[in-house]
């Protein structure tokens, strides 16, 4: 399994809500936010802040899942974001090398790529210019 990694500007919170922004504007389903440093708290325990967000498209993902149904295992696709000493840092899992994994069929893999495209954006500095 490979792990991309990016370091995006702004807050954990501020990431996560870019994130769904993106996922809204694109049609895509979220399927659950789950806020892991709240969840610890619950529990009487101390976490960085640390979100999932849990989302997938079934244009997408389903003609995988029908080719290779264990692809479903990983599927729908998450992105982990946390706070790293300051930094916001996002994570997820290479979804082409996943799906190959599963023995997906490239032209299906493929089909999971988006993620690395809106990943890139909320690695994109959203300052103002001047």
């Amino acid at each position: 399994m490979t792990i991309i990694r990016k370091t995006a500007p702004g807050t954990v919170a501020a990431t996560v809500e870019r994130l769904l922004a993106l996922l809204a504007e694109r049609g895509v389903t979220v399927f659950a936010v789950i806020d892991q440093a709240a969840a610890a708290r619950g529990a009487g325990l101390t976490l960085r802040d640390t979100v999932l967000v849990v989302f997938g498209d079934p244009r997408a993902g389903t003609p995988v899942m029908a080719a290779v149904p264990a692809a479903a295992l990983d599927l729908p696709l998450s992105v982990l974001i946390w706070d790293d000493a300051g930094r916001t840092e996002v994570a997820y899992r290479d979804p082409v090398r996943t799906a190959a994994g599963h023995g997906v069929p490239a032209d299906l893999a493929a089909r999971l790529g988006a993620v690395d495209v809106l990943t890139d954006i909320l690695a994109t500095d959203v300052s103002p210019t001047p």
